[in-house]
């Protein structure tokens, strides 16, 4: 047992060497599971993937000793860009090992897909797979779902990443001092604090999630996996989506009720540093989130006595329900970068008469959820700082001359938050252009590589099904274009001014 002053021996492994760790012994779930449906190969293929993985910790552990670590935050970025790049490596082990019907390199695709929560489903045909390594797929998911809840209020805001740059005083890549003086604290320290603060909400949020489908009749398999995928907003189901599942529009509203929790990180935690004000009522992403979730499907309810002709003028009530219903799911979905289709979209399609509701959607994943949630895309407070800023560049307009009527927190967003705000939405349109470009110069044509990058950037697999005429099959793609959209996905889940970050002179100084 470790003395007072003594680090405990853990902290001083590297934190990649400890995720490392932890998704070998999380193996055994699924292996313990194939076991008991006697799919021994299956099993095997778990517990040895596992138990190579926790040996292989145990001797790099042994052969650093007492080695000091130097790292700080960037040296905990670093590790965050290994583990989501290099480690899906040993994690498509036992996928590829068990399914022994796909090369290794989908395997490590799908298992990008799946720790990025991205949820690209590279294996169009669910009975391919055994349940076992669909409870793989789903828990690696939920994994990296986690471990971004914890690395966005342990690694991201301290450095002023991923979102919280618009309302932080110091400058991207950077920690500044907070009033708790987070910037004193060992990071390693502040990551133990956040695992032990967040794990058991995250595990007891899934368990609540998974016990409330199968109490509304969804099987035992569906229900665990849509759980651990509407947590970490992965979109990864075993039985093709939420339409084929047995819980219906109960199963829906349960699922819909939880994705509340990707748009805004006080709806679970006010432990970062851009917390602020810590009511819900008054976080702007949250009230964002709300009028896209409610106001979009009201207008495309409403546009069905506008411009649907082709649609009955005088439609049944409960026909006008599904159709509003199936819109404000998908809407809600897409939004948290989740993925999941309603049972009744295809009703709100044609009740509102859309042409292309595919756009509707991308737009929306683009757009993403809040910062430090598991939704990607470039995040509802970076909309938010940009909306600050064009509606006093309008004022400014009508009375050159006007002082900005918003509190000193806002009037900081409108300029400097919406300045780097600005510079993230330019990189993010650079880096669409350049993958879509990559990917259409590989063989895509246009509109599948659109959507294709869209979809990684984004971390929203389903979009590769859900939005185009013909789905896109991930397995015909080369080998160059499935690894431009791994590198994709991994650039999407950190975002690129972390990545930009990576090459500050101060991590590599030491």
């Amino acid at each position: 047992m470790a003395t007072r002053g003594q680090p405990n021996w853990l902290m001083r492994l590297p934190l990649s060497l400890l995720i490392w760790g932890v998704t070998s012994l999380s193996m055994w779930l699924p292996a313990i599971h194939a076991l008991n449906r006697d799919e021994h190969a299956i099993s095997r293929a778990f517990f040895y993937s596992g138990l190579l993985g926790l040996v292989g910790v145990v001797l790099i552990a042994i052969s650093l000793g007492n080695r000091k670590l130097r790292y700080g935050s960037l040296g905990q970025l670093l590790a965050l860009l290994t583990a989501f790049s290099i480690l899906p490596m040993f994690l498509a082990l036992p996928l590829y090992e068990g399914l022994q019907t796909t090369t290794y390199l989908n395997a490590y695709f799908d298992m990008v897909s799946a720790f990025t929560t991205t949820g690209a489903d590279i294996f169009n045909d669910p009975n391919r797979l055994d349940d076992s390594l669909h409870l793989w797929r789903a828990q690696v998911g939920w994994m990296g779902g986690f471990l971004m809840w914890v690395a966005a209020s342990a690694i991201l805001a301290p450095l002023s990443l991923g979102g919280f740059e618009v309302t932080a005083r110091g400058e991207p890549g950077r920690a500044v001092a907070a009033p708790m003086q987070m910037d004193r604290v060992d990071p390693r320290k502040r990551l133990l604090r956040i695992v032990k603060t967040l794990a058991p909400v995250y595990a007891g949020l899934t368990g609540v999630v998974w016990v409330l489908l199968l109490i509304a009749g969804e099987g035992s398999l569906a229900a665990v996996c849509h759980a651990m995928s509407v947590m970490a907003t992965s979109g990864i189901s075993p039985i093709g989506g939420v339409t084929e599942g047995l819980s219906g529009r109960t199963g829906e509203a349960l699922l819909f009720l939880f994705m509340f929790f990707a748009l805004s990180r006080l709806t679970f935690s006010a432990d970062t540093l851009a917390s602020g004000r810590g009511r819900l009522d008054r976080d702007p992403e949250f009230r964002i989130g709300l009028l896209l979730v409610f106001g979009l499907p009201l207008l495309m309810f409403l546009r069905h006595w506008l411009a649907a002709f082709e649609v009955s003028a005088e439609p049944e009530p409960m026909q006008a329900l599904q159709a509003l219903w199936g819109s404000v799911f998908t809407v809600m979905s897409f939004l948290s970068t989740t993925g999941f289709e309603s049972a009744d979209w295809d009703e709100a399609r044609q009740w509102s008469g859309l042409g292309t509701p595919g756009l509707i959607l991308m737009g929306l994943a683009l757009i993403g959820g809040g910062v430090a949630t598991t939704a990607g895309g470039v995040k509802l407070l970076r909309v938010y700082a940009l909306y600050l800023n064009g509606l006093r560049e309008m004022q400014r307009l009508v009375h050159p001359s006007s002082v900005s009527g918003e509190g000193a927190r806002n009037r900081r967003i409108q300029k400097d938050g919406a300045f780097i705000a600005w510079i993230f939405f330019m990189m993010f349109a650079i880096s669409l252009a350049v993958i879509s470009t990559t990917l259409a110069a590989l063989g895509s044509d246009f509109e599948e590589a659109m959507i294709l990058t869209v979809a990684a950037l984004s971390t929203t697999g389903p979009l590769i099904k859900t939005v185009a005429e013909t789905p896109i099959q991930l397995t015909e793609l080369g080998a160059a274009a499935k690894g431009v959209l791994c590198a994709t996905m991994v650039l999407g889940r950190l975002e690129t001014l972390a990545i930009v970050a990576l090459f500050t002179p101060e991590l590599w100084r030491r």
